[in-house]
C-alpha cells in the first residue's frame, strides 16, 4: 500500500496561489520598512553569481513572483547568460526589481552594506519558509533551478 505525501510536502498546492503570492509580497514590504543598514546601490555586483560565488536560494512563491515579473514584461523564457549573471540582468539593470527575490534584498553586496544579519529578518524568512509549505514546496532552491518550473 502507498502512503500519500504529507499535504505539506505535497508538489501541488491545494488551494489558490493568489492570496499566499500576496503574503510573500506583504514580506516583502515588512523588509522595506525595517530599519536595516543594507541599501541597493545598482552596482550589479552581486548579480553577478558566477564572479561573487553566490547564488541566491529562493522558495516557491519568490520563484513564482519573479517568474509572473519576467512574464508580464513580455518575455517567456529565461535568459543564459555566458559571464553567469542573473538571467534577469539586463544591459546593467535588474529586469524585475520590484519583483527580486528576498535573498536579493538581503543580500551580500560589500557596497549595499553587507548581508543582513540573520536574526533582524529570522521571522520573515520563517513566513516565506511557511508560505513555500502551502505552495507545496520542499524548502528554498537554488535560483535557477527554483525559477525554471515557472517560465
Amino acid at each position: 500500500m502507498k502512503s500519500k505525501p504529507s499535504p505539506a510536502r505535497s508538489r501541488k498546492p491545494d488551494r489558490d496561489t493568489a492570496p499566499l503570492l500576496q503574503q510573500v509580497r506583504e514580506v516583502y514590504a515588512e523588509l522595506a520598512t525595517r530599519p536595516l543598514r543594507g541599501n541597493c546601490t545598482g552596482r550589479t555586483t552581486c548579480c553577478r553569481f558566477q564572479l561573487t560565488g553566490k547564488t541566491p536560494y529562493l522558495t516557491r512563491g519568490e520563484a513564482m513572483i519573479a517568474a509572473q515579473a519576467w512574464r508580464a514584461s513580455g518575455r517567456k523564457q529565461m535568459p543564459a547568460s555566458a559571464d553567469g549573471a542573473c538571467p534577469f540582468l539586463k544591459q546593467g539593470l535588474c529586469q524585475i526589481y520590484e519583483s527580486r527575490p528576498f535573498g536579493c534584498r538581503t543580500h551580500f553586496c560589500e557596497a549595499a552594506g553587507g548581508q543582513t544579519p540573520r536574526a533582524l529578518v529570522r521571522d520573515l524568512i520563517q513566513r516565506l519558509e511557511d508560505i513555500d509549505l502551502a505552495l507545496g514546496g520542499e524548502g528554498a532552491s537554488q535560483f535557477h533551478a527554483a525559477i525554471k518550473p515557472f517560465l
